[in-house]
């Protein structure tokens, strides 16, 4: 059953996988430093929004920037 199967293919072709990389942990900075900047509340909510999706971006980022270095995971 093994052998009969078609190999696997990515969705997302490996030449594309840097620059997605390079993007998702550029944009991971970015908010990271807007992060820093907001003004501190009293309820959080928009400073967990904004943590939370860096945090998103990043960790998207990082499994990018090892899938384009040849360590898939």
């Amino acid at each position: 059953l093994h052998r009969a199967l078609p190999p696997f293919s990515a969705y997302i072709p490996l030449a594309v996988l840097p620059y997605i990389a390079f993007v998702l942990l550029a944009s991971t900075f970015v908010l990271g430093f807007y992060f820093t900047t907001l003004p501190k509340a009293t309820v959080p909510i928009r400073e967990l929004t904004v943590a939370a999706i860096a945090s998103v971006l990043g960790g998207f980022g990082v499994v990018a920037l090892f899938c384009s270095a040849g360590v898939y995971v």
